[in-house]
């Protein structure tokens, strides 16, 4: 008797066992997907002034308003790679991108890791244009902007420092060039 209760119990433990790998690994999948449905859910509405941010884990929760910081629980690269290639497949909006000026500082005696991630993301980023820009002071820009836009944050489990991407949204289909020009036609119209 005691063996058929021991089967069942050990039968009992399997089957519970078994049903919450499969509730964690869906909860994962889930919240795996749930950055990438935000960003889907969220693009089509940015424009111009808005920005998103790819943050490394010790990023700070910024506490404006128009500020929204999802955590991933995903590796940075992939996060950039995402954003960037979603950004790039609208015709609304394009990107300005900003990096930490201090990242190119960071030793890897300090930050073991930085130098792949460096070149990783220099590979990544192709032939963009690139602003390097202090990270206070990219912050100061966020934080500016949120009072009349918004910014969505997307915090990664990177753990190096000053490893932060930054876009900042423009008219993906209005050039500045196209806009200095209006600006001079009004101008001299007066």
């Amino acid at each position: 008797m005691r063996k058929v209760i021991a089967k069942k119990i050990k039968g009992v433990v399997l089957v519970t066992a078994f049903a919450m790998t499969i509730l964690v690994a869906g909860c994962a999948t889930s919240e795996d997907n749930g950055w990438r449905n935000k960003l889907a859910s969220e693009l089509p509405v940015l424009g111009h002034r808005n920005w998103i941010l790819i943050a490394d884990s010790a990023y700070p929760a910024q506490s404006r308003a128009g500020i929204e910081t999802i955590a991933t629980g995903a590796d940075q690269i992939e996060v950039v790679k995402t954003v960037l290639g979603a950004v790039d497949n609208t015709k609304h909006v394009r990107a300005t991108v900003y990096l930490d000026a201090e990242m190119k500082y960071v030793p890897e005696k300090d930050a073991p890791g930085i130098n792949a991630y460096r070149k990783e993301l220099t590979a990544l980023l192709g032939k963009r244009e690139v602003k390097q820009v202090s990270h206070e002071e990219l912050i100061a820009r966020l934080d500016e902007a949120a009072k009349t836009f918004r910014i969505l944050i997307f915090k990664t489990e990177l753990t190096l420092p000053y490893t932060s991407v930054f876009l900042e949204l423009d008219c993906g289909y209005w050039s500045l060039e196209a806009e200095q020009k209006l600006r001079r036609a009004i101008q001299r119209s007066k």
